[in-house]
């Protein structure tokens, strides 16, 4: 049995409202926070970006547990906006949390789902004994091109996931994945911003990958939707998962708890994991829990959870760290996201 020890997040303190990006472009904001179900997102500041979150969020998940940082052999750090081209983050963030240097490091890759893949690789790894403890950290200050239909999602978080074998609080009962290639979100070495195809990026690609992961996980398990308390999806919006979970047999009772992306945007690797450590701030011992990744490109990871009696002594204040914001203006955002 492996699983989750403890968990860390960071949310930049700074907002910008759906209306005041719609403003300056002459758009219709009712409209678009209709179409999106986003009403403002979370933005790093202009000294912050995603390495800088990735180790708030770990020092938060390691101040939680009492492993010790020589047991942890792997730092997986998850991301589509890491601070170099080349040069890994995951050697940079280990070393400021004073891991000792007899560790696996690795950036992952896969656009949204990258720190699934590696919650999922770093399971093998605990299981086949190579390692004790696996850090597992999804860190995105993510941006999109202005006037383009992201500006008004994508937006700034990190999550970080210590793993191991002993002492869980959230036990992985078991995982799965599936991949194709299916683009429809890509952005080629050098080019600043992404491009996105709309017609792949609904029903041939998000809709497509995660009911088809999770319809294998819950046969391959004979379990059914209403066998779990939550369900968390990645979120690119407020409306895909709610129509994604609803094909598949979830309720909005379900899955609402999880959908922090109405305030605070998509933080891309982080977005599905901030929405499961928002329900783990309010399940109880025993609860199951679904949760669906999804990356562009295309891929799902699934995972069935339950949680212990252990989550209830780590769980932290979510629901505050998402109030504690300060709003600021179209201007004051392209500074921080260093357009202008």
């Amino acid at each position: 049995m492996f699983g989750i020890l403890s968990y860390g997040y960071y949310i930049p303190r700074f907002r910008i409202k759906t209306e005041d990006i719609a403003s300056v472009w002459g758009k219709n904001s009712t409209d678009i926070i209709h179409s999106l179900a986003v009403k403002e997102k979370s933005v790093a500041g202009i000294d912050e970006d995603s390495l800088t979150m990735a180790y708030e969020s770990s020092s938060m998940a390691l101040k939680s547990s009492k492993v010790k940082k020589k047991n942890i052999k792997t730092v997986f750090f998850g991301s589509e906006s890491p601070p170099y081209a080349v040069n890994p983050a995951s050697t940079t963030l280990a070393h400021f949390l004073g891991i000792e240097e007899q560790y696996l490091a690795s950036d992952m890759q896969f656009a949204c789902k990258a720190a699934t893949g590696g919650i999922i690789i770093a399971s093998g790894l605990i299981a086949s004994g190579f390692t004790k403890n696996a850090l597992v950290v999804a860190s995105d200050k993510a941006t999109g091109r202005p006037h383009d239909a992201l500006e008004y999602t994508a937006a700034s978080g990190s999550v970080a996931l210590l793993l191991g074998k002993t002492n869980l609080a959230v036990r992985i009962i078991d995982m799965t994945s599936y991949s194709s290639d299916t683009p429809d979100f890509w952005r080629r070495e050098g080019i600043r911003y992404p491009s996105h195809s709309g017609r792949f990026t609904g029903k041939p690609s998000y809709f497509h990958h995660i009911f088809q992961a999770s319809t294998l996980i819950l046969k391959k398990n004979k379990m059914k939707p209403t066998d779990f308390a939550y369900a968390v999806f990645h979120m690119p919006n407020g409306t895909f998962p709610l129509k994604v979970g609803s094909m598949l047999g979830f309720t909005e009772r379900q899955i609402s708890p999880s959908l922090v992306v109405n305030t605070l945007g998509n933080s891309y690797t982080a977005s599905g994991l901030m929405g499961l450590v928002s329900v783990l701030e309010i399940a109880k011992t025993n609860d199951y829990i679904y949760f669906a990744s999804y990356g562009s490109g295309a891929g799902s990871d699934a995972f069935i959870l339950q949680v212990t009696s252990k989550l209830q002594k780590i769980k932290h204040e979510f629901k505050s760290a998402m109030e504690n914001k300060e709003y600021i203006n179209y201007a004051h955002y392209l500074r921080c996201m260093e357009i202008i």
